[in-house]
């Protein structure tokens, strides 16, 4: 079976079969599995566990690469993608490791497929008036468009304004006909079809405020297309767009106040007990949601290793976060298990690592106004976001003197505030392409020191063998190595 039919059955099952905690929805399957009305469609898009598509994003090689997720020293000895990836090892044939099926591009596409289900199917459906429809094909759009921009940035080159219309980036897929082509577009054709969805859902049918969270408003595809035009060097757009998905939802959560409330738990070293995660369905800085790596499993420790299934996971660099970082000290704590020092995951329960929150859309729109010269207005937003963080008798306002100042505080506020999520991956690529602000990354091990370049061809992901041996009516090459 094809990539694309075996996506579309995915779609299918996921959408007539999965259940809510919070009853979102209770559809009985068809006998076929075929939705037949717009409520059939519609639950399509909804959905809290890894059967759903859409609203789960599972990014662990990214982590691994970034080495956000910390990996078991003794794993490292094993040959496999994940130590390619986090030990940056670029004599690494990372194809022949990639040697099945990978959950981000599955999920991804289990996504897009539901998405064009809803866009084909619905129109046709009577029994709704045609407002209900629109909203239903606008949310839709906006998803698909989403899913493709998380796409192009984990298989692709990153956008590069000079090269886009001639890089490869993902195939894409605009209809639920298993046997219809697809194309593998280049970077520049799928940035433009994002955006020219994303606006389009815009002005027809989406809603101020969405049927869930899982449903993106007009806050999130404004927030949407802030992190796509930032990844296109396009500052003045996303400026625009970030200040409109603000304008729409503003609101910074207190972690000083989670700190308090919880202060017995954090502040006693030998304990590791689970506390509920604030960052669930109902988080203030919610547009939109998405689970990370493993919406059941979030923060728990995987029985015999030092590895976590969850988008918390063992986080390996701790030591960046700045001091009295409350919403840092509430995630992880710093354990030794054997010859492993990580950092704990201590939060438990949903948490929005795949979607878009306003934290992020502060720090663009810090970055543009930095970027612009108007570094006093960008350290403002710096420490409005520091001040429902930073415990008071650890916080100071920061200040800048240059923009280049400006902009190594902002990225290193934002790598830490979205750890655990694609984006600090995005952003290190975009950085790296444009050159002014490009890291090279080190690290020691075993007193050994490791280095990834800038341009090293493992910021591209590979593939998986799914994808380029079973990819239906259309042709996928590889876009590294």
């Amino acid at each position: 079976m094809t990539i694309h039919k075996t996506l579309i059955a995915l779609a299918l099952i996921a959408g007539m079969l999965m259940t809510s905690c919070n009853d979102y929805l209770d559809i009985k399957p068809k006998g076929d599995k075929i939705p037949e009305t717009l409520t059939d469609y519609e639950a399509l898009l909804r959905g809290e566990t890894m059967l759903n598509p859409i609203a789960y994003m599972p990014v662990l090689q990214a982590l691994y690469l970034m080495n956000d997720a910390q990996r078991n020293k003794m794993m490292l000895n094993t040959k496999n993608l994940t130590t390619a990836n986090y030990m940056w090892d670029e004599s690494a044939d990372r194809i022949a490791l990639n040697s099945g099926s990978e959950q981000f591009l599955d999920f991804t596409y289990s996504g897009i497929a539901c998405c064009n289900l809803i866009l084909d199917g619905v129109p046709q459906v009577s029994g709704c008036d045609e407002n209900e429809r629109r909203e239903l094909i606008a949310y839709a759009r906006t998803i698909r468009a989403y899913n493709y921009l998380m796409l192009v940035n984990y298989y692709a080159d990153t956008y590069s304004a000079s090269t886009a219309s001639a890089t490869l980036g993902v195939p894409v897929i605009l209809s639920s006909d298993p046997n219809a082509h697809h194309e593998q577009m280049t970077v520049g054709a799928i940035y433009d079809f994002i955006i020219t969805e994303i606006k389009d859902a815009l002005q027809n049918g989406l809603p101020d405020t969405a049927m869930t969270i899982l449903h993106p408003s007009k806050g999130a595809a404004h927030a949407m297309l802030a992190r796509a035009y930032l990844m296109m060097g396009r500052f003045d757009d996303a400026l625009t767009e970030a200040e409109a998905a603000l304008t729409a939802n503003s609101a910074l959560y207190d972690w000083n106040a989670f700190y308090n409330a919880n202060a017995v738990n954090i502040e006693k070293p030998t304990s590791y007990a689970l506390m509920q995660s604030p960052m669930g369905y109902d988080y203030c800085e919610n547009y939109f949601f998405r689970h990370g790596d493993g919406p059941s499993t979030m923060g728990q420790c995987v029985p015999g290793t030092n590895t976590f299934a969850g988008p918390n996971m063992v986080l390996s660099r701790g030591g960046q976060f700045e001091d009295g970082d409350a919403k840092f000290m509430a995630r992880w704590k710093k354990r030794t298990q054997g010859i492993d020092t990580f950092y704990y995951a201590t939060l438990r329960g949903a948490q929005n690592m795949g979607g878009v929150t306003t934290v992020e859309m502060y720090l663009i729109k810090a970055e543009c106004l930095a970027r612009d010269g108007q570094t006093d207005d960008a350290m403002d937003i710096v420490n409005d976001i520091r001040k429902t963080r930073i415990r008071p008798d650890k916080y100071t306002d920061k200040s800048a003197s240059s923009k280049a100042e400006a902009m190594e505080i902002i990225r290193t506020l934002k790598d830490n505030e979205l750890a655990m999520t694609l984006i600090p991956f995005m952003d290190a690529r975009r950085f790296n392409a444009e050159g002014t602000y490009a890291r090279t990354m080190t690290k020691t091990v075993d007193g050994v020191t490791y280095t990834l370049s800038p341009n090293s061809h493992l910021w591209t992901m590979v593939f998986p063998a799914n994808a380029m041996e079973n990819c239906g009516n259309g042709s996928v090459q590889q876009n590294s190595k």
